[in-house]
């Protein structure tokens, strides 16, 4: 057997066990280990190849990054049974009650909130179709609208950070977490704000399907003046910019924050003797204000936000003042109070990985632990929510390991026998140079999502599309926002679309499976919308998705930015003068520099490879 002929034989066996039904992880590394086999015998690979085996695989269990996923994974199902999303749910639909498809509004906000904290597109799906989708059905909605929305609503966690998809196309394609997790914020926005914009036609061009609610479901109005507003947030922002002069004057961060929680608990335990009301209805009642005070102590603590820390404040208690003015004190805080938890804990874990204080793996940590302190503030923090949410994180954690060193195993037999070349030659044949292949990409993933599940798309396709990108000189950090934005289709197409069988299995009788799958066309084609908006407009990724990058180049640096070298045609920038102390000027990167291939100790599998004459 040639050579040539091992690698679309590998192709072609791996999709023969995946047809016959067996394991994505155990067909990956069965094919492997076969063809590797195979390969020694027949005198093509050197048994020395097997021998990187067990150094690769150490090397996924001790890579730091994927620590995030079983962080980000316990974070979401803690919040997601802490009783979460019905509060957001029943507290934003009912202020959005007034207007034409304000449940929709509100599914599609909410489903934005759980994205950024919760991240399980399961736990989404499911609340919300249990909770909103009776509630749109009893009042008139199409039931085709409402099950689109809550299905479109539900994916947004596969795009928005911290998605678990972001993390492992980061480990996939080798760029930094941090830098997919920036890139995907405005593509994650942008989707939003088209799933918006459809209910806003859908309302216009067919007002008898997104009805508003009856006023007695609104949420209740009681208007109020604005002194008095601005009178009741007055104690707790005089007491935060206090704490602000104390650390602009030496006070460290950890006895600010200690400060500002006595306060707060002192200021509530005041409020709630003048008052002659519990604790708890006292905490309620002063959430706007201790919201501003918990959010200039952990803006403060921030360097990044020294010069703009009072813009960002004053913008803030401008906006909470003229709510309260608008909706009176009893709804504007029980709003503040259901959406304050989940904002501070996107603040805690998503702001610390942007701003560089912490690595996604630490700020995954930080938002599990901030999970269970808001399941114990709800009181639904107990001995078998835990273990249910350690279970659930442990298997979703071994199947993406387990799938991961499946994926190894073929990959390295797949380039012992040249496969990457024979990957790069396919995608050579195709017309139109880089764009004729993100076209070609984009239809591969689409067409796969309807079979098959995001990771196995993830560790299958990835690798082997990976490499070609590179050598195509495409930004890695916008491929990777793409593809994830691509594969989020997956969840809505059938037969195999796990958002459909998700909320199958709460809806009501009168919705039927047929109606789902009819309900998620306008979405999914929404969802190619927001794709072929990031292929068209890629600075949407790349004004935020390269800041990490550069801090870590900043630092090797010493504190100083150096772009990269111009492209071919472009004129060199002017070199500075050396340094008066006689410091040499240090050498420029060589632009007719071509990388040579990996030698021996850096990849086994290359040492095994014929050379190409």
């Amino acid at each position: 057997m040639a050579l040539e002929l091992m690698a679309p034989l590998m192709f072609a066996a791996l999709v023969v066990f995946l047809l016959i039904g067996y394991p994505v992880a155990f067909a990956l590394a069965a094919v492997g280990m076969l063809f590797a086999f195979i390969g020694i015998e027949l005198g093509l690979l050197h048994p020395a190849l097997l021998q990187a085996l067990p150094e690769r695989i150490f090397g996924i269990m001790s890579n730091q990054t994927l620590l995030a996923i079983p962080f980000f994974t316990f974070m979401g199902i803690i919040l997601e049974r802490s009783g979460m999303a019905e509060d957001l749910l029943d507290t934003i639909g009912r202020l959005f009650g007034p207007i034409r498809g304000g449940v929709a509004y509100a599914v599609i906000f909410v489903g934005a909130l759980l994205a950024a904290t919760t991240g399980v597109v399961a736990a989404s799906v499911i609340a919300m179709g249990l909770i909103s989708l009776p509630v749109m059905l009893r009042y008139g909605y199409d039931k085709r609208i409402a099950s689109g929305v809550i299905c479109a609503s539900g994916t947004l966690a596969q795009i928005i950070p911290p998605s678990l998809v972001l993390i492992v196309l980061a480990d996939v394609l080798g760029v930094s977490v941090g830098d997919m997790y920036e890139g995907a914020i405005l593509p994650g926005l942008g989707l939003v704000a088209l799933l918006a914009l459809f209910i806003v036609a859908t309302s216009v061009l067919r007002p008898s399907a997104l009805p508003a609610l009856p006023p007695a479901e609104w949420l209740p109005r009681a208007p109020e003046s604005i002194v008095r507003a601005a009178v009741h947030h007055l104690p707790l922002l005089l007491a935060a910019g206090a704490i602000f002069y104390l650390m602009r004057t030496g006070l460290g961060g950890t006895y600010a924050f200690v400060l500002a929680f006595a306060v707060a608990v002192a200021w509530t335990l005041v409020y709630s003797r003048v008052h002659g009301i519990a604790f708890a209805a006292a905490l309620r009642a002063q959430a706007s204000p201790l919201l501003l005070l918990v959010i200039v102590v952990l803006m403060e603590a921030l360097p990044a936000f020294h010069d703009t820390l009072w813009y960002y404040v004053g913008a803030l208690a401008a906006l909470l003042v003229a709510a309260q003015a608008w909706l009176g004190s009893a709804s504007h805080n029980r709003v503040v109070a259901v959406l304050a938890p989940p904002l501070v804990l996107i603040f805690l874990v998503l702001g610390t990985i942007f701003l560089g204080v912490a690595t996604p793996t630490e700020g995954g940590a930080m938002g599990a632990v901030g999970a269970l302190a808001l399941a114990a503030a709800r009181g639904r923090l107990n001995l078998k929510l835990t273990r249910e949410a350690m279970d659930s994180t442990l298997r979703l954690t071994t199947f993406v390991m387990f799938i991961l060193i499946g994926s190894t195993v073929f990959a390295l037999t797949f380039r012992g026998v040249n496969g990457d070349l024979w990957v790069e030659h396919l995608f050579s044949l195709v017309p139109g140079g880089v764009v004729g292949f993100i076209f070609v990409v984009n239809l591969l993933v689409f067409v796969l999502g309807f079979f098959i599940d995001f990771f196995e798309i993830a560790f299958i396709l990835l690798p082997l599309i990976g490499p070609v990108a590179a050598k195509l000189d495409i930004n890695l950090v916008w491929f990777g926002v793409m593809i994830a934005m691509n594969m989020q289709t997956s969840f809505l197409t059938p037969p195999f679309g796990f958002a459909l069988f998700y909320l199958r299995s709460v809806a009501p009788r009168e919705v039927s499976t047929a109606d789902i799958y009819r309900a998620v066309v306008p979405f999914v084609a929404v969802q190619l919308a927001a794709l072929a908006m990031v292929i068209a407009f890629p600075s949407l990724v790349l004004d935020l998705g390269t800041t990490q990058s550069k801090k870590q180049q900043v630092e090797q640096n010493g504190g100083e930015f150096v772009p990269p070298p111009p492209a071919e045609g472009e004129p060199a920038p002017e070199e500075e003068p050396a340094a008066q102390s006689g410091t040499e000027a240090q050498p420029q990167p060589d632009r007719d520099f071509v990388p040579q291939p990996p030698q021996a100790d850096d990849d086994p599998a290359a040492a095994f490879k014929p050379q190409k004459k």
